[in-house]
């Protein structure tokens, strides 16, 4: 079985430092304040928003709050894989009344 590798672990790197950017661009005023969160969705995506995060701060300076959310109990593909869903606690860094919100995921489906 031939190994297929479509990122290099350096492409990944490039690739969440990109994400970085766009989210310090489209959201400078709510980092310049302290306003902005990123919330991993469980599971892959909280440590995808940590890395986010590290490289916002080595960049930029400024530390971002990451936090976790679970969203087990609305998956669409939970009837089809017919598994019980073990529900982990949502963490947030503190109130998030009045600030920008980023939701990181480890998915994309294109449709």
């Amino acid at each position: 079985m031939s190994e297929n590798i479509l990122m290099s672990a350096d492409d990944v790197r490039r690739a969440i430092v990109r994400v970085a950017h766009e989210i310090v661009e489209q959201n400078r005023p709510s980092l310049k304040g302290q306003d902005l969160i990123l919330v991993g969705m469980r599971t892959r995506g909280v440590p995808l928003a940590q890395r986010i995060a590290d490289a916002i701060r080595e960049f930029e300076g400024e530390a971002v709050p990451v936090g976790a959310l679970d969203i087990g109990l609305y998956r669409d593909d939970l009837p089809a894989r017919g598994t019980r869903v073990e529900i982990k606690p949502t963490e947030l860094p503190g109130d998030i009344a009045g600030r920008r919100v980023v939701l990181v995921d480890d998915v994309l489906y294109t449709g």
